[in-house]
């Protein structure tokens, strides 16, 4: 397995913004040749929109834009290049908001991240994100398929089968979220099985320092991602475990939460990301996550931008093992029950697990 994913990975600061210059054009013009982005940019010149700089001058795109959108223009919201069955996969995720996927190599741009943590040809990777309507368990599947590695595509759920599974056929990484992996090795440690997993892939959820500790104490490499269904891999983390890289198929701004105007180097704000996906050309695309940029270049060589990783959310959004809950789908809950009067939910952590409990007040 080669060190680097690619030679993008290593380029120099000019060569990266001079292909940036040559393509954000061409996603430019995709996008607003495309009915969803009527609004947003009817007045723009592609040609002029060469730069990050540039870039900064066009509007947000907010998830609840995207909600719009699809509700008026089904499935995709008149964002995609290719109509609903051109696509390989059609998703849903919650609220709902529907995403399209590829089989294309590396769709999701995942490959570099699982090469990142060392898996490649010779790998099985036990991939532990769903494959039922969600794109987590097809995300990471063409990643590992794009560095030659198997896939047991166990998903969630029947952990004894999933700890027989993995011995059986000899699995040497894990895919998932971070805290499902305990789970297996616990219950492995039950049945007295010695599972062969050195290395981890995880994302959907925070990897706290405790539990990478414990999983290090296993004799794991566990690193993480920060990955969406909208946009795949937005930046990762390498062995040197300084920060999260920017994928090279991205470009990623840091911006003050509800307004889109950059903030200065360093400072915490909201990720926007332009995917320079041909396909699905979501431009500006507020994730609602926080995080800031740092200084210098990864000591493994790969010299993209470096953000933080996941800092929090600039709205009252919260992910529950690997899945979102927000406002408004408590709010849902309440109007389907007159019994209820007010409802709030409370995301904890026991024992390296996300719990949720969901408080309820009764009308009267």
């Amino acid at each position: 397995m080669t060190r680097y994913f690619d030679e993008l990975e290593t380029r120099s600061p000019d060569q990266r913004a001079a292909a940036i210059a040559r393509a954000l054009p061409d996603q430019i013009a995709r996008a607003k040749a495309l009915p969803g982005y009527a609004g947003m940019l009817g007045g723009v010149n592609p040609a002029t929109i060469t730069s990050v700089d540039a870039l900064a001058k066009l509007p947000v795109l907010r998830k609840s834009d995207l909600g719009r959108a699809q509700a008026g223009a089904a499935p995709f919201g008149g964002l995609t290049t290719r109509p609903a069955h051109g696509f390989a996969h059609i998703f849903q995720s919650p609220g709902p908001i529907y995403e399209p996927g590829g089989t294309e190599h590396d769709w999701w741009r995942m490959g570099r991240f699982l090469n990142a943590c060392g898996i490649g040809r010779g790998d099985i990777v036990q991939n532990c994100f769903g494959y039922h309507l969600t794109p987590a368990g097809m995300i990471f599947e063409s990643g590992a398929r794009a560095v030659g590695a198997a896939v047991l595509p166990a998903g969630t759920g029947q952990t004894e089968l999933q700890v027989t599974a993995s011995r059986d056929v000899g699995v040497t990484a894990y895919a998932g979220t971070p805290d499902y992996l305990k789970i297996i090795l616990d219950k492995a440690d039950e049945m007295g099985v010695t599972l062969g997993i050195t290395r981890a892939a995880v994302g959907g959820g925070a990897l706290f320092p405790s539990l990478r500790k414990e999983y290090a104490d296993r004799g794991i490499l566990c690193l993480q991602c920060y990955a969406t269904a909208d946009l795949g891999n937005i930046a990762y983390e390498s062995q040197a475990q300084e920060g999260m890289i920017v994928d090279e198929g991205v470009i990623v701004e840091i911006v003050t939460p509800g307004t889109g105007d950059p903030v200065a180097p360093g400072q915490v704000g909201e990720v926007v990301v332009t995917t320079l996906n041909p396909d699905y050309p979501l431009i500006r695309f507020a994730t609602g996550d926080l995080s800031a940029v740092m200084e210098g270049i990864s000591p493994c060589g790969r010299t993209n931008t470096r953000i933080k990783g996941w800092m929090g959310r600039a709205d009252q959004t919260t992910k529950i093992k690997g899945m979102f809950v927000r406002p408004e789908q408590v709010a849902q809950l309440v109007a389907k029950h007159a019994e209820i009067s007010r409802a709030r939910v409370i995301a904890t952590r026991e024992g390296e697990m996300d719990v949720m409990t969901v408080q309820i007040e009764a009308a009267g």
